[in-house]
């Protein structure tokens, strides 16, 4: 069966807004680094400060800056900790300069700052500490099926919300797709994700506050309920748009946020952490 141009055209606009939402969750992710430019006296200086590390291994931060002229120093303490701060100078490498972070256990945070300085001037390159998270290293198949059953869910979502508001034929199909691979991403893939990268399958209510677990699972239960009340009664195409809605709204908050970490105050201060 030859796809008519309403349908293309649909499809045009799933993909499209389901990017959107898909760019979004990347750009305010904890592993995308923080990036900008600084000018140190004449030099524009630019930066990638990484905010995600495998753990059990010093991290390492690293700062182009050619002009030999300038050295830097890097502040850092555990994140929730009564940690005082420690402050170390970066290490040079040719053109690169060099710090080393301490390595934590999965889900162990480290807070950090970068200061430049050339002669008598320091700029800091940052106005808030960056928040670096350790974790344990994430299987290829698992973590790329995961990315592709949860990617391949939003744009069935949005294609199926689009289908129930302009009468499309497979709303009911669409409305299953949708329910399969968000159940697959959420239910299997998500769980086993977070056991290998922070060492428990689950880390939303009723035993944690991780908006990623949580919010994942109120979109699939909307489909779910979408699924059922469609399979009784499939003039009801209001429930596929709201599902729809529903699930844009809720990937629209940050990724990981409020998700795993160690309270480090629950421990004594460490007047100094083993590399």
């Amino acid at each position: 069966m030859r796809p008519t141009v309403k349908s293309i055209i649909l499809w045009g606009v799933a993909v499209i807004l389901g990017y959107v939402v898909m760019y979004y969750q990347r750009q305010t992710g904890p592993t995308y680094p923080v990036a900008g430019e600084k000018r140190v006296g004449t030099t524009l200086i630019s930066y990638s400060l990484i905010r995600t590390y495998r753990c059990g291994s010093p991290a390492t931060v690293r700062i182009v800056v050619p002009d030999t002229s300038v050295s830097g120093e890097c502040s850092f303490r555990r994140f929730k900790s009564y940690d005082k701060w420690s402050v170390e100078p970066m290490q040079r490498s040719g053109d690169t300069l060099i710090a080393m972070l301490p390595a934590l256990e999965s889900a162990g945070k480290t807070m950090y700052q970068v200061t430049l300085k050339q002669g008598s001037n320091s700029y800091l390159l940052t106005g808030n500490p960056v928040i670096l998270r350790y974790k344990g290293e994430v299987p290829p198949f698992v973590l790329i099926s995961h990315i592709l059953f949860i990617c391949l869910a939003i744009l069935l979502s949005t294609r199926t919300g689009l289908e129930a508001i302009f009468n499309g034929k497979h709303l009911y199909l669409y409305t299953w797709l949708t329910v399969i691979f968000l159940g697959l991403s959420v239910l299997i893939l998500g769980p086993i994700l977070q056991k290998y990268a922070f060492g428990e399958f689950w880390t939303g209510w009723p035993v944690g506050h991780d908006l990623t677990d949580n919010k994942s699972v109120i979109a699939f239960l909307c489909w779910l309920i979408t699924l059922v009340i469609l399979s009784r009664k499939r003039e009801k195409k209001i429930w596929p748009v709201i599902a729809m809605v529903i699930t844009i709204v809720v990937f629209l908050i940050p990724h990981s946020l409020k998700g795993s970490e160690i309270d480090y105050t629950k421990e004594a201060p460490a007047s100094e952490i083993s590399r």
